[in-house]
């Protein structure tokens, strides 16, 4: 099963939200400025997809499948925005164009990408 640009965005939120804590629905609702409705639907088909667990008290955790989802989006956001800055672009709009080239590029292009900035002392990572 292919997963979507959607639930890729949904687990990133999650795995952002779980550094500070529990995270309910309406946590990842808040943060990502959508409708009770709308996140409910997307939680259950992540959980029926087996990317996420639900306790009985309502937090949301992210299964083994999930969290490596999570962890490479999250990594791509990251680093695509830190080049971005790195070239000038300020810190919203490269958050924001980083956010939906993350879910484009392929893995062989990001692992080239890394290599290249590996491999440029002004563009290395902290």
């Amino acid at each position: 099963m292919k997963i979507t640009e959607s639930q890729e965005m949904y687990l990133e939120t999650i795995l952002v939200l779980s550094k500070q804590g529990d995270v309910r629905a309406i946590d990842i609702g808040r943060a990502m400025n959508f409708s009770r409705p709308t996140v409910s639907v997307a939680i259950h088909n992540l959980e029926k997809d087996g990317y996420i667990k639900i306790s009985p008290e309502g937090n949301i955790t992210l299964k083994a499948s999930g969290l490596k989802i999570a962890e490479t989006i999250y990594e791509r956001h990251t680093v695509l925005t830190e080049i971005l800055v790195q070239l000038g672009v300020s810190e919203k709009t490269a958050s924001e164009d980083a956010c939906k080239i993350e879910h484009d590029i392929s893995q062989e292009t990001f692992d080239c990408i890394k290599k290249h900035i590996s491999n440029t002392p002004s563009l290395t990572s902290k």
